[in-house]
């Protein structure tokens, strides 16, 4: 008898360890996490964020925007959200914030998270919004353009603005690997802006010089968004803190569904932007 139950309760505790890595996932009404990158950059800069999420047991999917065109980058992710089997979160970095603004009135996306991003109203375009609180970059002459009108920048001063909080190697590598952003994509023109009828939430890098975090905390706080700051964090927190953005995006997958939330949205309440979490990490 003695055996058998011995046998039992190590069957059951190998049955709870196995789970575990699913328990986050289980906990969330939301499965399916797709991310979007920004400008100047490709999806393989989410990977940290990839595997923090993977190992907590969500779906994740990563569009790969061409930059060729706003519309381009709208219908990339579109297509990446009719792949999904379930409401979705809607995560984009930078100008990929403009992206899911536009692209995230689709049905299945149940909440958006912007880390470090644009988040323009209606008859907006990042571009003039960005000059309510210019950045540092926006003041340097960083940003090259090529002939046929696609922006790029300056490899030699991709560290300072874009991943001061990165190694200088890594870095060089994202600056040497940056997917060339068609100019006219920062000028684009928000129709319908899916903050207005979804939940939301913000992720500030507090030290960013692409985008001014005064204007990330802006933008959180004209939306209502639940709102976090990741102190010290450079334009690149997505790769520098993955697990900082991870939680920030677990966090929108369980409470994304809440009807608190979409009513906090419609009826302008402001909770969660009028007192910031910030984030503090050993990097």
């Amino acid at each position: 008898m003695s055996n058998r139950l011995a046998v039992f309760i190590t069957m059951l505790c190998a049955a709870v360890l196995s789970s575990t890595p699913n328990l986050q996932a289980q906990k969330s009404d939301v499965k399916n996490i797709v991310l979007v990158h920004g400008a100047w950059a490709d999806g393989s800069g989410w990977r940290g964020v990839y595997d923090n999420l993977v190992r907590d047991g969500f779906k994740v999917s990563i569009v790969q925007e061409p930059e060729t065109s706003f519309h381009d980058d709208v219908t990339a992710v579109k297509r990446v959200l009719a792949l999904q089997d379930g409401p979705s979160i809607l995560v984009a970095h930078s100008y990929g914030g403009a992206v899911i603004t536009e692209a995230g009135t689709d049905p299945s996306v149940a909440g958006l998270v912007y880390v470090a991003a644009h988040m323009p109203d209606a008859g907006e375009n990042e571009a003039d919004d960005g000059k309510r609180f210019p950045s540092d970059l926006s003041k340097s002459d960083a940003i090259k353009k090529t002939a046929d009108g696609f922006t790029y920048l300056d490899p030699a001063k991709f560290h300072e603005y874009f991943a001061a909080d990165l190694s200088a190697e890594q870095a060089a590598f994202m600056a040497r690997s940056q997917v060339l952003n068609a100019a006219d994509n920062f000028k684009a023109v928000i129709t319908t802006p899916s903050w207005r009828s979804k939940p939301s939430w913000m992720l500030v890098a507090a030290k960013d010089r692409t985008i001014n975090p005064d204007l990330e905390r802006w933008y959180a706080n004209r939306a209502h968004s639940h709102t976090f700051e990741v102190a010290g964090a450079s334009h690149s927190v997505y790769v520098s803190h993955p697990r900082e953005v991870a939680d920030v995006i677990e966090s929108a997958a369980r409470r994304s569904l809440n009807s608190s939330d979409f009513a906090r949205v419609l009826t302008g309440e402001n909770s969660d932007a009028s007192q910031n979490s910030v984030i503090t990490s050993g990097k």
